[in-house]
């Protein structure tokens, strides 16, 4: 271990690196600390501990690490950006410009990049208000102002927190170390850890042996996801020599979890958008029933039997959903057969194809059914002890964001040490 840390420090690049990526993700925590100007926090504390709030915000605020609590400037996170990205890519297959665009290797991708930014500030504008217009519906009073000239103020302070945040992400990405957006969203379920292991402890014993369980199935979840995360069926290819002998053989390695964290984030949405529907409504009397259905069968702070099944089937369905989107293989059964290749025992072209397609659903099913065991196991300890959502350490989507965030620095930190004992070679 103290070996390689020496290694690292001895990389002068790798360790400016890191040195610019830890001062970075030290800034985006003070930026989280930082009040919305004119906001009454005392309304927004009352509000957060109402359970079906704290239920409905709860995802929002693991991702943030605490922004909505502080009601900081970054009280969106990068949520706008992961919604713009999402809905670019999906777009990509939609619209035949975009497609085109994104084969025209680092220049096309560029370009769609500069479209997520664009539309990331557009989300973030219209989330903005509608996070405020969200909070004061449920507060006692208004924690802001919403009357037109004076919510532009909160709205714009949001937004402009949101773009900083993003171009945070994008300074990692280009000068640091890793994956500038999930290292952020990793910091960010990082920072409430501590927070949340205190409040167990004041808690008292009645909570304390649900939350050692709770690490426990956690600590056994961490190695599962770890193995799920690295899964992948190889599929085996044979190229053809150009001259005589034997063909070259190598392997199109197919991920278990092909659709990472997307559907689990899809699922959530949808699956908390009733209880942000019934905040809006709780103060209409003639849909009372209907709050009351969704308080008591849709509300992920006391998860009925429905809820969990939903969500469970929800994440099978959009992890179909999302891999259908983006596996192509139609697309790669015809680049395998132009570079003169061809899977043993199986005729090039349209065979290949539905082979490849066979294999990504059959896998799309187990990596589904995983995801959705982890992602309402958190959920059923919610429902069957004395914790509450805001009790967990992690949840389980934010377990996953953990482990790959985790596993793909510790690959770009070892091709850098790599490159680095290359140059002394040379």
């Amino acid at each position: 271990m103290f070996t390689y840390l020496r290694q690292l420090w001895r990389s002068n690049d790798l360790r400016k690196r890191i040195v610019f990526t830890l001062a970075i993700l030290f800034l985006y925590r003070v930026i989280s600390h930082i009040t919305i100007p004119g906001s009454d926090k005392a309304l927004l504390q009352k509000f957060l501990q109402n359970s079906n709030a704290g239920g409905t915000l709860g995802i929002f605020a693991t991702l943030t690490g605490g922004a909505i609590k502080n009601f900081s400037i970054a009280l969106l996170g990068l949520s706008p950006y992961i919604n713009a990205s999402i809905i670019l890519q999906l777009c990509t297959v939609i619209f035949p410009k975009l497609e085109s665009l994104s084969k025209e290797g680092i220049q096309g991708q560029q370009k769609i990049n500069t479209y997520t930014r664009w539309l990331s500030i557009v989300l973030a504008f219209m989330q903005s208000y509608g996070f405020l217009l969200l909070l004061n519906r449920g507060g006692s009073g208004n924690i802001v102002p919403l009357t037109f000239p004076a919510v532009l103020a909160p709205m714009l302070f949001v937004s402009v927190g949101c773009i900083f945040v993003m171009w945070l992400g994008e300074l990692i990405t280009e000068k640091g170390i890793g994956n500038g957006i999930s290292l952020l969203i990793f910091t960010g379920i990082v920072a409430g850890m501590p927070n949340t292991v205190t409040n167990m402890f004041i808690a008292g014993q009645d909570k304390l042996s649900a939350f050692y369980l709770f690490l426990i199935v956690s600590l056994a979840m961490l190695v599962a996801v770890v193995l799920f995360t690295d899964a992948h069926r190889a599929i085996p290819i044979t190229y053809a020599n150009q001259g005589a002998g034997r063909g070259v053989k190598g392997n199109i390695p197919i991920r278990l979890n092909q659709a990472g964290m997307v559907p689990i984030i899809f699922a959530i949405s949808l699956i908390t958008f009733p209880g942000i529907i019934a905040q809006f409504l709780q103060t209409a009397p003639r849909f009372q029933g209907i709050v009351n259905f969704i308080n008591l069968n849709l509300s992920s702070q006391h998860p009925s039997i429905l809820y969990m099944v939903l969500y469970f089937l929800l994440v099978i369905v959009f992890t179909y959903f999302y891999v259908s989107v983006t596996f192509k293989p139609t697309e790669l059964a015809e680049n395998i057969q132009k570079r003169g290749g061809f899977i043993p025992g199986v005729r090039p072209g349209l065979e290949t194809a539905k082979m490849l397609e066979r294999t990504s659903n059959r896998l799309n099913l187990w990596g589904g059914v995983f995801l959705g065991i982890v992602a309402i196991i958190p959920l059923i300890f919610t429902r069957y002890s004395t914790l509450s959502s805001q009790d967990l350490i992690v949840s389980g989507s934010g377990l996953i964001i953990i482990v790959g965030v985790v596993l793909e620095l510790i690959r770009q930190v070892n091709a850098q040490l790599l490159a680095h004992d290359y140059e002394k070679l040379v």
